[in-house]
């Protein structure tokens, strides 16, 4: 019995082969075992906004809906521009400060570069 390569997403160890292609059953990372690993997965994880366009640190962005903030009764406002972010690699993407709220971490799905 061979031993398969671990997943390159998530370093799960139970990856399996199915149709000539690995595939991991915690990420459902698929890849082809005769490429390398891609190199956009070496040089880090590409941050998108909502319309696809590339984030990158120091960017300002604007809310494409309104956000209710857990444990307050504000929402932030659709149209809200956020300027000076900051990219984490967490499940909320961007760091940030907004007049009026404060230190804020928002997912890259809810906004649009400016």
């Amino acid at each position: 019995m061979t031993t398969l390569p671990p997943c390159p997403k998530c370093n799960c160890e139970y990856t399996y082969e199915d149709r000539g292609l690995y595939i991991c059953p915690e990420c459902a990372h698929e890849w082809d075992p005769q490429t390398a690993t891609a190199p956009a997965e070496a040089e880090g994880k590409v941050y998108r906004d909502a319309a696809g366009n590339t984030l990158q640190d120091g960017d300002s962005v604007v809310l494409i809906k309104d956000l209710k903030l857990k444990g307050s009764s504000k929402v932030l406002k659709m149209g809200t521009k956020v300027k000076n972010i900051r990219l984490v690699d967490s499940d909320h993407d961007i760091d940030c400060k907004i007049d009026g709220i404060g230190a804020m971490s928002l997912k890259s799905e809810f906004v649009k570069k400016a």
